[in-house]
């Protein structure tokens, strides 16, 4: 199941961009992250990393 991102709660450090494997996370126009659902493999390494615990599996 793919993540979700809290927009309120994610600060924009791209930490889990950095540590995604296949690419699915990604900022947006805001700076906030946002995930590709159709790419994303549930591997949950981003979860991990969050320093402010805004991405969480759906």
């Amino acid at each position: 199941m793919p993540v979700v991102v809290a927009k309120d709660t994610c600060i924009g450090c791209g930490a889990c961009v950095g540590v995604c494997p296949v690419g699915a996370l990604s900022l947006d126009a805001d700076g906030k992250a946002e995930c590709d659902e159709s790419i994303c493999i549930d591997c949950l390494a981003c979860i991990g990393v969050c320093p402010t615990e805004a991405i969480s599996q759906k």
